[in-house]
């Protein structure tokens, strides 16, 4: 016996597969069709109607067609599942290895790939004209009148300036969309916009605003302007999707003005160049006023939010310092200077320009907007947790107010009233403290981005990378645009310098063998993060060379500058205790006898 849900609309009973056993088909008035094998319910199914008549047919050698009809005569077949596959692979004939043939073949093989490798370049290789030409122009002035509406920082008025964004077609295109992306806190008028070409070589030209909206700097000054359309073609009429994209550079002015030079700073930096200075007056022309001597070598600047940084360039040798108060607002105007360094010499036609550092990495100070990038986020988790805590808590007290206020007899309510309105006032207090934690977050982390654009451009002066492993150290130290409690800044970096470290700048065959751990959690603190850091700077100063291959390993025999001791790692590298004393007993006394600076003598502190 089985007691059925529901009153079924239909019923019937036919013999099973299995011996012994019977199958019962149950429709019932939830359109629901169910299916026993004796009283154990095997399949339930959906049908579109209330059956009033169901049985098992055969249809063209398809048998356990299940047909039902409905009661205003709707037929309908249903057909559960899909018959199996009864497909068996040939089994192949084993036949003996000829390992004598096969390394003959190889041979051969190599030798094709050697040829071809060669060869490479020789057959003539067409250029695909694109469909679509995408350029844009930044204007030279700020706009006269500022599109900021409502923006003040401080007591600033921040500018806006014009971007153009221009774009020529070459066929018809369909579903052209134009997104214009700036780094924030840097926002647009308008970034999205979508744009028609329904005849061939035209033009459309794109214009909006870009002003500062926010009390911080932006960690870069590019923006990219990404157009994605559906071209047609010979073999898809109906077009596939593409893209294009331009990158352009707004101008410093945007985000910075002119100020009085301070002679005193925390942070100090020095580049060195191996051609004559250059009056800082053509470098920055709208940063100064022009003197009677054309010669100006130091420059004050103000980052719109009050941060303040001072230029100075050597009357007698070919150096610039740029000093501030803030570690990570050198990086816009370092990153300015050498452009226009660049720029300078290249009008003048002069291409061997060149720019260094030999100064000591300021690791202590990049650690330290690490520690307090990683704090506020360990301060981020404790607020959720102890909202979601007072959430629950506020739920569980309107559900006893509400069984109270049900109940036919009411119950004092024992100052459950007072305690809701308590632990709402934690909530709403506990929610604006997590908007404010957010909002701290995302300005440290826009600082911190700052300081590692600078740390990366440092050691490429450093040890005179190539674009190519400074695009290696980019990808490592910048892989994300944003931070989330699911992934982080600090997990992600610390995985992709490890991994540099146990491939490319690996010591010995040892390291390449460890695995690293393939779960990327928040860790509990930064030490290991910074130990790793260090690491890779030391192995770069004694030679290390950045690539996406293993082949070889650089000899490590040069000292980094400003004497920074390598930390040993027990997962990364194995010393003996002979070694690590004569070592870092060596590079303690070069930190001692000859500080090269300020701040070598901050790293000192950071590595002992």
């Amino acid at each position: 016996m089985k007691k059925l849900d529901c009153n079924p609309s239909c019923f019937l009973p036919y013999c099973s597969v299995s011996e012994g056993t019977v199958n019962t088909l149950v429709g019932n008035h939830n359109r629901l069709l169910h299916i026993y094998q004796d009283v154990t319910l095997k399949w339930a199914t959906q049908l579109p109607h209330v059956p009033v008549a169901v049985r098992v047919g055969c249809l063209h050698d398809l048998k356990g067609v299940i047909v039902t009809l409905s009661d205003d005569g709707h037929l309908q077949c249903s057909y559960l599942g899909t018959d199996p596959s009864l497909f068996q692979a040939p089994k192949v004939e084993a036949r003996e290895v000829n390992y004598d043939e096969l390394d003959v073949e190889l041979k051969e093989l190599q030798k094709i790939i050697k040829d071809v490798n060669k060869t490479q370049g020789i057959w003539p290789v067409t250029e695909r004209e694109d469909d679509l030409k995408v350029s844009a122009a930044v204007s030279p002035y700020l706009d006269s009148v500022s599109q900021a509406a409502g923006v003040e920082i401080g007591t600033d008025h921040v500018p806006s300036i014009t971007v153009k964004v221009i774009l020529q077609n070459r066929v018809v295109l369909q579903k052209v969309k134009l997104s214009i992306y700036v780094q924030s806190p840097l926002v647009l008028t308008c970034d999205q916009f979508s744009i028609e070409f329904t005849a061939p070589e035209m033009t459309r030209t794109v214009s909006c605003s870009v002003y500062l909206k926010g009390s911080h700097t932006p960690p870069e000054l590019e923006g990219n302007a990404v157009v994605s359309y559906i071209s047609p073609t010979d073999r898809n009429p109906e077009g596939i999707p593409r893209v294009a994209q331009c990158k352009f550079r707004l101008p410093l002015k945007l985000v910075c003005l002119p100020d009085q030079p301070s002679k005193t700073a925390s942070h100090k930096l020095t580049i060195d160049t191996n051609k004559p200075p250059v009056s800082l007056l053509s470098l920055f022309p709208g940063f100064a006023n022009q003197s009677e001597d054309d010669q100006v070598n130091v420059m004050g600047f103000r980052f719109l939010g009050g941060s303040r940084v001072t230029l100075l360039a050597s009357k007698t040798s070919q150096r610039y310092r740029i000093q501030s108060e803030q570690f990570e607002d050198l990086w816009l105007i370092t990153n300015e200077l050498i452009i226009q360094l660049q720029e300078y010499f290249e009008k003048q036609g002069i291409r061997d320009f060149a720019c260094s550092f030999s100064g000591s990495m300021p690791l202590q100070e990049y650690f330290e907007l690490i520690d307090h990038h990683f704090e506020l986020r360990l301060n981020g988790e404790k607020l959720e947790e102890l909202l979601s805590e007072r959430a629950i808590q506020f739920r569980a007290i309107q559900r006893r107010l509400l069984t109270r206020f049900k109940d036919e007899t009411p119950s004092p309510l024992q100052h459950l009233d007072t305690l809701l309105d308590g632990t709402y006032k934690q909530v709403i207090a506990l929610a604006d403290a997590v908007e404010e934690n957010q909002d701290s977050l995302f300005q440290s982390f826009a600082r911190l981005k700052s300081a590692t654009h600078l740390v990366i451009l440092l050691i490429g002066l450093w040890q005179k990378l190539s674009a190519d492993q400074i695009a290696i150290l980019e990808a490592a130290f910048l892989p994300l645009q944003r931070d989330t409690q699911e992934l982080g800044w600090e997990e992600t970096v610390d995985a992709a310098v490890s991994h540099l470290l146990k491939t490319c700048l690996s010591k010995s065959s040892k390291e390449q063998a460890l695995h690293l751990n393939s779960q990327l959690n928040i860790p509990k603190d930064t030490s290991r993060l910074k130990k790793h850091i260090t690491l890779l700077c030391d192995r770069l100063a004694k030679g290390g060379r950045l690539c996406l291959t293993t082949d070889a390993v650089a000899p490590q025999t040069m000292v980094m500058p400003g004497g920074c001791a390598t930390i040993p790692e027990s997962d990364l590298e194995e010393r003996s205790a002979e070694q690590d004393s004569a070592e870092l007993f060596t590079n303690h006394k070069h930190l001692i006898g000859k500080p090269s600076s300020p701040e070598a003598s901050s790293l000192q502190g950071a590595v002992e």
